[in-house]
């Protein structure tokens, strides 16, 4: 009979292996609607503005602002803006190599955050559409014409693209790539149970009337894409991704600005949730407010717990171990401590092994699908090593220090 702390292991665990089976029938059902989609005669793109949003960008604004002048589209139907918010690098000075071109906008402004340029370039724009690709991202050539198909349907207000990382050359950035292609397969999943609830700043797109009906972005907690995303759900737009727009991010490549940027994120989710917490289990919001959002909860917390139950037993083990040593005083073996049980002849029959093991293989399933989607074939390579190694001991970190500010009011900051 399981004790109260695996009960509770086991019940969350249930909940996670519940909502990748409902992930995987979700993929079995729309599989055959994942193919590439069909795009309009030229004549009828709806014109559209891309806005880039620059703080301090000097080292990667060419490569943004080239790989949209490469995109795949009338050139006459496009316009690309470039914020400078306030830059205190040479970012500007740069930026005037595009002076008088005639798809580009140069502005400069008093820095007031990423949400205040993006509304800043709205309020100028004519275009039928809006997106916004963030200055350290770089976006496919086909990418646009892909997400504009999705608009042929007039319901949909709103399309998110695929995310992948750019050149990933260490451990921590394989990791996140790991983490991406996972990321992939699930938002197109949540697109087709009408469950999204981010539209991320990297090349998500909206209609125009989107501003005018429900208003600019908010700085919702240094997290404007999440809150848009809650607001149109709030108000029944319909949200879609197009997984063959790809755009590429550089990922952090080092454990505290990635740390930073997971705070940021993990934090503006919870205070995004509990700002629109009218969502959950409203009747009106069909399998977001009564399936995702509150599984996105219970993973969230359940991963501190399951850290937490980590961390004790170590603790545990080692208060056993010195005791031992302080009884006897030698032969103590300090690895005895962690000492395993693995006997070749005996396996782990528990209920939490075969349903951690199950739910691993399903991870790894969907991270493969991912892969496909993104790479075209299915590549089972180290980094998914990597990512099962590494990642259940950092995401606990930016996890707890989350719950902590959010108990104590405090705020985090953009870097």
């Amino acid at each position: 009979m399981l004790d109260l702390p695996n009960l509770i292991i086991c019940g969350l665990l249930f909940v996670s292996v519940f909502f990748e089976i409902f992930l995987l029938l979700t993929f079995l059902e729309n599989k055959g609607a994942m193919k590439k989609p069909e795009n309009k005669p030229s004549q009828d793109f709806p014109t559209a503005t891309i806005v880039i949003p620059c703080f301090n960008e000097e080292e990667s604004i060419f490569g943004t602002v080239e790989s949209l002048l490469a995109l795949d589209y009338p050139k006459d139907k496009l316009k690309i803006m470039i914020i400078d918010d306030g830059s205190t690098d040479n970012s500007w000075n740069l930026m005037q190599k595009y002076q008088g071109h005639p798809m580009i906008e140069l502005y400069k402004k008093e820095n007031g955050g990423k949400h205040t340029a993006l509304n800043f370039a709205i309020s100028k724009s004519t275009s039928d559409i809006i997106g916004c690709l963030d200055a350290d991202s770089f976006v496919s050539p086909n990418a646009l014409k892909d997400i504009v198909a999705y608009f042929s349907d007039p319901k949909t207000m709103a399309v998110t693209p695929a995310i992948k990382i750019y050149n990933p050359d260490n451990i921590l950035r394989h990791v996140q790539k790991v983490e991406y292609d996972w990321g992939i397969f699930l938002r197109k999943m949540l697109s087709f149970v009408d469950a999204l609830y981010v539209t991320p700043g990297p090349f998500s797109f909206f209609r125009k009337e989107v501003f005018k009906n429900l208003g600019p972005y908010r700085k919702a907690h240094n997290t404007e894409d999440m809150e848009m995303a809650m607001r149109l759900q709030t108000n029944g737009y319909k949200i879609k991704n197009c997984h063959t727009a790809f755009v590429y991010t550089i990922a952090p490549h080092k454990f505290s600005k990635l740390f930073t940027q997971r705070l940021r994120w993990t934090h503006g989710f919870l205070k995004n949730v509990i700002d629109y917490r009218d969502l959950f289990f409203n009747s009106k919001q069909g399998n977001l407010g009564f399936f995702v959002l509150p599984v996105m909860i219970i993973s969230a917390f359940s991963t501190l717990w399951l850290a937490s139950s980590f961390i004790l037993n170590i603790l545990s083990k080692v208060q056993t171990w010195f005791l031992n040593w302080q009884a006897v005083n030698f032969n103590i073996r300090p690895l005895n401590m962690f000492h395993l049980n693995l006997e070749w002849f005996y396996l782990n029959t528990s209920i939490i092994t075969f349903i951690g093991i199950f739910s691993i293989i399903l991870m790894i399933t969907f991270v493969l699908i991912g892969r496909k989607i993104s790479e075209g074939s299915f590549k089972l390579r180290k980094d998914i090593l990597y990512f099962f190694i590494i990642y259940p001991f950092i995401a606990p970190t930016w996890l707890a220090k989350s719950v902590y500010n959010i108990v104590l009011s405090k705020k985090t900051s953009w870097r």
